[in-house]
């Protein structure tokens, strides 16, 4: 084999190995998370009561599923969904900051040669059997993970040492050109290091190729250390990309990790030289800027690397964790609301972004919550047909049916966006629970089109009402309407709080039932009664139809609140309490 042919051998291995330990922290996280299934967005949301408290979530949620990205993005979501406040929300993204360190820290404990296969060996075996036993795949898949990621470290480790780059004259010669240019090396190596990590979305993957270089003596310890203060930055782009779509207040979340890591940068770059010196001094290495240090450990040059990831972010959050308020102040100023928005009358989608997040259970939340937008629109929409029925001026009638109409085009919008955001999600690697709920909530968005349609439906009948008939409705039958209609909105609330409060599985369902069943007899009773008044020429028979279309319809919309109840998969609470 010649030497060309080696030298690609050695890259495919290099990329081969960086892709392993980005697939590993993915299958590991994505595992955990489904073994936690609701219990890791409930600690999010409740274990931030105070700055501290949140620093400590996010650090050890982040130490578990292995990406800070996967956290912070969650975070966003939660503050999206009104679920954390930006204060809070602030200090959980300090906490993922340091909790992202421990990638560094396994390679260091790992030892100069990193040779993990056989822990690796022995993980897949155990993962294999719980997998295909199926007594707790959910774990099994957290192991394989863990497995993945040990053994993409350990081969890039391996495959580095085997490439010899120390003795590259290419690659040596651009370090030799590049290292000694002062502060402009420091901004050189900052921003390759963040152009990497924005490329690749892991900067745990550019960290461990980072330890790699410096541990083969191949960069200098202070260039290293430029490029970690670099993939901080480029990390920040992945939650400010799924933010771009979001709420005001999930992009200032986004912002705030940004304003956050580009704070850090900025005072560590002014006592760059006597920061770096002082982590060197703790491993007894002696520092000078721009030099290989090929006499010391490896083991020791990677752990002066974790010291500072750590260090930096340590210090970075003992500073700011005073200034949260400022902070939440400063990203405010900086992402202002947009302008002309009218968020109730927006096609857009409120709560999801760009597209499915890091993880597919985490995504769950997204469209919960937008559920939740579509339940409160439809109320908004049955709101305005109730207006609409003693509307008598022309102009006031034309434009608030205008806007049902809109409305109506707004929920066929929701119900196809939400849906395929959830085909999209399904398509992960999902919990069965997950799986069902992400039926249940496609079936409930169906039927929440269809109460969209019910109300529409109910304007086109005033509408068609006012345009062909000189008469109006009695006395008695405003009466009528006015007492189903109140019927069903009493329905349309009882059904918002059903679907709001989703997380409690039982619930007492008697209420929707029995309002449920008044409307249909009420329905009967007028049916019955509208025959009789007709015959009596009480009115004549044309406003009778039009009478009845709408006692109809708010009996067919009782029929699709039920149905979204039904569908949700909540179930009726049973004696017990269970």
């Amino acid at each position: 084999m010649n030497e060309s042919q080696i030298d690609a051998i050695h890259i495919l291995t290099l990329v081969g190995s960086v892709a392993l330990l980005m697939y590993g922290m993915k299958v590991m996280s994505e595992g955990l998370q489904k073994m936690a299934g609701s219990t890791l967005r409930k600690v999010l949301g409740t274990m931030t009561t105070n700055r501290v408290t949140g620093v400590l979530t996010g650090a050890m949620i982040t130490a578990a599923i292995q990406s800070s990205t996967a956290t912070t993005v969650m975070t966003v979501s939660f503050v999206s969904a009104g679920l954390l406040t930006l204060a809070q929300a602030i200090s959980v993204i300090m906490g993922a900051n340091i909790g992202t360190t421990a990638t560094a820290w396994i390679m260091v404990l790992g030892g100069s040669s990193f040779n993990m296969l056989g822990i690796v060996y022995a993980a897949i075996i155990v993962a294999i059997i719980l997998i295909y036993t199926k007594k707790n795949t959910n774990f099994g898949e957290f192991i394989i993970g863990l497995a993945f990621m040990l053994l993409g470290l350990t081969t890039l480790k391996t495959n580095a040492v085997d490439m010899n780059l120390a003795g590259n004259d290419s690659i040596m010669g651009f370090f030799s050109a590049t290292c000694h240019w002062g502060y402009g090396s420091y901004f050189l190596f900052l921003l390759i290091g963040g152009l990497l990590t924005c490329a690749v979305q892991s900067s745990a993957a550019i960290m461990a190729i980072t330890m790699t270089l410096c541990s083969t003596g191949v960069m200098p310890i202070d260039m290293g250390i430029a490029l970690v203060m670099g993939e901080n930055i480029g990390t920040t782009i992945t939650s400010n990309v799924v933010a771009m779509s979001a709420s005001t207040q999930a992009r200032r979340a986004a912002m705030a990790h940004l304003v956050f890591n580009l704070f850090g940068v900025v005072w560590v770059l002014c006592v760059f030289k006597f920061f770096v010196g002082a982590i060197c001094d703790i491993w007894n290495v002696p520092f000078t800027p721009g030099e290989v240090k090929g006499e010391v450990s490896p083991t020791a040059l990677s752990a002066i690397l974790a010291t500072f990831h750590t260090s930096f972010n340590l210090c970075n959050v003992l500073i700011l964790i005073w200034l949260v308020k400022p902070m939440e102040r400063l990203v405010c100023l900086i992402v202002k609301p947009r302008e002309g928005s009218d968020e109730d009358e927006s096609t857009r989608l409120k709560f999801i972004g760009g597209g499915v997040l890091s993880t597919a259970e985490l995504s769950i939340l997204e469209a919960k919550k937008e559920i939740n937008v579509f339940v409160e629109r439809c109320v908004k929409m049955y709101a305005m047909t109730q207006q609409l029925l003693h509307t008598k001026k022309g102009d006031e009638f034309n434009k608030l049916f205008s806007r049902i109409e809109k409305y109506e085009s707004i929920t066929d919008n929701l119900e196809v966006e939400i849906c395929a955001y959830l085909s999209k999600v399904s398509e992960g690697r999902l919990s069965v629970e997950s799986k069902q709920e992400i039926q249940h909530m496609m079936r409930v968005c169906d039927e929440l089109e269809s109460i969209g349609d019910s109300c529409y439906n109910l304007a086109r009948t005033m509408s068609r009402k006012r345009k062909n008939s000189k008469e109006d409705f009695t006395e008695k039958q405003y009466e009528h309407i006015h007492n189903m209609m109140s019927l069903t909105e009493e329905a349309l609330s009882q059904m918002a709080v059903v679907i709001e409060h989703g997380e409690h599985r039982y619930v007492d369902l008697n209420k929707n039932y029995n309002t449920e069943h008044e409307i249909n007899n009420y329905r009967s009773q007028l049916k019955e009664q509208n025959i009789i008044d007709v015959s009596n020429k009480l009115y004549d028979y044309q406003i009778g139809v039009f009478y009845m279309d709408i006692i109809s319809e708010c009996e067919k919309l009782g029929d699709y609140i039920i149905n979204v109840i039904e569908a949700s998969g909540i179930r009726e609470k049973k004696a017990n309490g269970f």
